[in-house]
């Protein structure tokens, strides 16, 4: 016999043994005896969606509900802590600009210059929300 003819025989042969695996792996999979029947697996309650929402699902929604309006409160007030804080930073610069000359400027000034920036970042970052 020809090698070639070999080639197509094992090639045969092995893709009707990987026909036969992939056809029994189900039974094997779900632990069903060739005589019984395949039974679809069964559907949780949650799952479905024409069935009424249990108590626990609305809940957890209530709750994660309650958990970002939170958050989202405290945003909100970090948020106005750190625009007062800006605010503050701002005019203090501007009392320091205002004393200096245009041949001084202090290293206090530049400082103060860095904090508000940091600051009116976290601030731009902040109103982005948690996204």
């Amino acid at each position: 016999m020809p090698p070639f003819e070999d080639a197509v025989r094992f090639t045969l042969t092995i893709r009707t043994l990987c026909l036969c695996l992939t056809s029994c792996l189900p039974l094997a999979i779900s632990g069903a005896k060739v005589g019984q029947g395949i039974r679809p697996p069964a559907v949780p309650a949650a799952a479905d969606p024409s069935a009424p929402p249990s108590e626990a699902d609305e809940s957890e929604r209530r709750m994660a509900r309650n958990m970002a309006k939170k958050a989202n409160l405290e945003r909100q007030a970090q948020l106005k802590t750190d625009t007062d804080k800006l605010f503050r930073l701002s005019q203090e610069l501007k009392e320091y600009v205002d004393k200096s000359n245009e041949n001084v400027l202090s290293l206090s000034v530049l400082r103060k210059a860095e904090e508000i920036e940091k600051l009116a970042r976290s601030v731009k970052d902040k109103m982005k929300g948690p996204n």
